[in-house]
């Protein structure tokens, strides 16, 4: 007996996630906002899931079409809070550097001190 371990415990096969370009997107939201058609029938006729074409249109609304920034970009307004992010973790990793060169010196201050400070005269040497 072969059993198909895609349709194991769901109705239908697993599928791949797909991923839509830009482009794409705003023609589908187009089609919704301009067309003829509803926002149910849409979907319909491009193979999309509902919840998925009105996601699109509220992000798309929502920044006046200029939503959609595709794969590996980021978000104008997410941009400044990740460099912000990434360089207050340069300054946590000076500021441990900085702390252990501290404790270092401090440590071994009063051994070398005899080597440059004349503690009869108080002068160094």
């Amino acid at each position: 007996m072969i059993i198909n371990l895609m349709t194991i415990g769901s109705r239908c096969p697993i599928m791949k996630k797909r991923t839509f370009d830009q482009e794409y997107k705003i023609q589908a939201v187009e089609l919704c906002l301009e067309g003829d058609k509803s926002i149910t029938q849409v979907p319909k006729e491009l193979g999309l899931a509902y919840n998925t074409l009105h996601r699109w249109v509220k992000e798309y609304k929502e920044s006046n079409g200029k939503s959609f920034v595709g794969s590996g970009n980021i978000k104008p307004q997410n941009q400044e809070i990740i460099e912000l992010r990434r360089r207050n973790q340069e300054l946590e990793e000076e500021l441990a550097i900085l702390k252990k060169a501290l404790g270092i010196f401090t440590r071994n201050q009063k051994s070398f001190t005899h080597l440059f400070f004349n503690t009869e005269t108080n002068f160094l040497l």
